[in-house]
């Protein structure tokens, strides 16, 4: 199991946009990729359910993954995130 946590730079907010780019990505691997926020848990492959989180400007964001590829995964949604603007 791989965790990293990441806060919504966006003045925007997790919103359509970057949460799809963040689902199709997670949707790349076999590992599960769970995100927590605000109390609440999403599947980070379900667009609606992570819009569903709403993260808005300064949420922090837990990502956990586990699975097969976990390590492939963690890697590349911590590459995604490291610039707020698609995360």
């Amino acid at each position: 199991m791989k965790t990293f946590t990441k806060t919504v730079a966006d003045p925007n907010g997790l919103h359509a946009r970057p949460a799809g780019k963040l689902a199709a990505l997670a949707k790349r691997f076999t590992a599960t990729v769970t995100v927590t926020a605000n109390g609440k848990e999403a599947d980070c492959k379900r667009l609606l359910s992570v819009m569903g989180l709403g993260a808005v400007y300064g949420t922090a964001l837990r990502f956990t993954i586990t699975g097969e590829d976990e390590e492939t995964a963690y890697n590349a949604l911590l590459e995604h995130c490291a610039d707020w603007g698609d995360c």
